[in-house]
């Protein structure tokens, strides 16, 4: 039986491959992670850097959000190789600085619940941070029918 994997060979691959498949989900999460953290960052980053943003933000909260923004910059720079509880403990210190001081100023530019002050169509990012429009938990989903307004079923 020449060039034929013996059942003992057999096994020991599909016991590798389960072996890997269980490190490589691990490593997949810990990308995701950090991703979502880099995401959220740069997201906030445009963010305050946006003209038509920064009027309506206070310059105190506004110099908060940079200075939140840079240091989680730099912790990522010098923290590549954390685990995921690391980046999700980051994600969430961000967002704890970051969602009070959007939500204030939407909310100070007389948004409704669903969506988005003129200006911000696509609502805020950040879409962990749910803010109305983004499609993230605890905001509105983006609408689906390309007429805009609200439909019979939501005016009911």
């Amino acid at each position: 039986e020449k060039g034929r994997l013996s059942k003992e060979q057999i096994e020991k691959m599909v016991s590798d491959a389960e072996k890997y498949k269980a490190e490589d989900e691990k490593i997949k999460k810990k990308v995701e992670a950090k991703n979502t953290l880099e995401n959220y960052t740069y997201s906030m980053k445009n963010t305050i850097s946006d003209e038509k943003v920064a009027s309506q933000l206070d310059p105190a909260d506004k110099q908060k959000i940079q200075t939140a923004v840079d240091e989680a910059t730099k912790w990522l720079d010098q923290n590549q190789l954390a685990e995921v509880e690391e980046f999700e403990h980051k994600q969430k210190e961000l967002e704890g600085i970051c969602n009070p001081i959007i939500t204030k100023m939407y909310q100070a530019a007389g948004g409704a619940p669903g969506g988005a002050p003129e200006g911000f169509p696509g609502g805020f990012p950040g879409g962990p941070g749910g803010f109305p429009g983004s499609g993230g938990p605890g905001g509105a989903p983006p609408q689906s029918s390309g007429r805009g307004g609200p439909t019979v079923e939501e005016v009911d």
